[in-house]
């Protein structure tokens, strides 16, 4: 998602990587190879380390995540306030997503 008005500009990303990541880590503590497992299961195939640890990274560089002792990532409160901007984003704009699921027979 792109910078949207209203945002820290934190979730600034290719595609919705980052926001997918902080969205699963604000289910549940995870650690990069649980990510890249929960990732693999999302979408089919298993994303490379060179895609997930960068994102991590720069997640944490933006202080939207950060590590506990069992190195699994956690959302800081600046990660949960950025998530609530980039779930209102997300929801105004695909507002019609249940139009769009019955349009293709799922």
């Amino acid at each position: 998602m792109a910078n949207f008005k209203g945002s820290q500009s934190s979730c600034e990303m290719k595609g919705f990587l980052s926001f997918l990541i902080i969205w699963m880590i604000s289910r549940k503590n995870m650690t990069g190879a649980e990510i890249t497992s929960e990732l693999e299961r999302r979408k089919g195939s298993r994303p490379s380390p060179g895609t997930i640890y960068p994102a991590l990274k720069d997640l944490k560089t933006k202080k939207l995540v950060d590590v506990d002792v069992k190195k699994r990532y956690v959302l800081t409160k600046l990660g949960h306030k950025e998530l609530e901007i980039q779930l209102d984003i997300f929801f105004n704009t695909f507002s019609d997503v249940d139009e769009m699921k019955s349009c293709c027979g799922r």
